[in-house]
């Protein structure tokens, strides 16, 4: 009889753990449930079938190269950099620093450098790509700008330590993405950061040497928003 009893119990415990682990498993599945219809819901009440305004803006931002020379106001600026500030970063270091720079006269010194260094790099285009550098060296000679586009405002993104190269360029997406969202034109100038062998103007950003320039972002009112470029299908593997 003992034994029997025993046997009793040790099965109750069994049903009961059973029963305790099918209740657990119920939650979870409800509460993924849960979360998969305020997930949706959210996304109703965001657009529903059409594109959520953060899509729209990826969709629809362009490169922008014809400004305006209207000012943009200060706290626009100022906002546009905090939503870079608020990129992801490696460990969350937050490597960067901005400088933005809307002086006429460091704008003029920072065409003088950039353009005879641009040159050079594009030197190989010459014998690899006759056309496309006589279309560039065209454009050069017909711009008064052919590096910052005279955008009113160019926004050095400094980084530095381990997870810049990470994380910079995201402040930088951040900042174009959030441009746009306000009515405003950007581009990534990657010629725009061939400034570093003029001293006076490192010494304005207050470049030091373990620091790396990202961007700069120009930005500014669009004179001319250019149509989309055509874009290829995305590789996706699924497994």
């Amino acid at each position: 009889m003992p034994n029997s009893v025993t046997k009793a119990n040790a099965d109750c415990e069994k049903t009961f753990d059973s029963v305790d682990k099918l209740i657990l498993l119920v939650d979870k599945e409800l509460n993924i449930l849960n979360c998969n219809r305020n997930c949706e819901e959210n996304f109703r009440l965001r657009g529903g079938d059409e594109m959520t305004q953060i899509l729209k803006s990826i969709n629809e931002r362009r490169s922008v190269r014809e400004y305006e020379s209207k000012k943009v106001p200060k706290d626009m600026i100022n906002a546009i950099i905090e939503a870079g500030n608020e990129a992801p970063s490696g460990m969350n270091s937050q490597p960067w620093r901005f400088v933005v720079v809307e002086d006429e006269a460091l704008h003029k010194k920072m065409i003088e450098t950039t353009v005879p260094n641009a040159k050079k790099i594009l030197e190989h285009v010459k014998t690899s790509n006759p056309d496309r550098y006589q279309l560039i060296m065209k454009r050069y000679e017909e711009l008064e700008d052919p590096i910052y586009y005279s955008a009113p405002v160019i926004v050095f993104v400094v980084g530095k330590g381990p997870y810049a190269d990470m994380s910079c360029p995201l402040a930088c997406m951040n900042m174009m993405l959030a441009a746009f969202s306000l009515g405003l034109g950007s581009c990534w100038v990657q010629f725009g950061s061939l400034v570093t062998d003029n001293k006076e103007i490192t010494d304005s950003l207050e470049l030091k040497e373990d620091e790396k320039i990202f961007g700069p972002i120009i930005m500014g009112y669009p004179r001319n928003i250019p149509e989309p470029p055509e874009k290829r299908a995305p590789d996706i593997k699924w497994l």
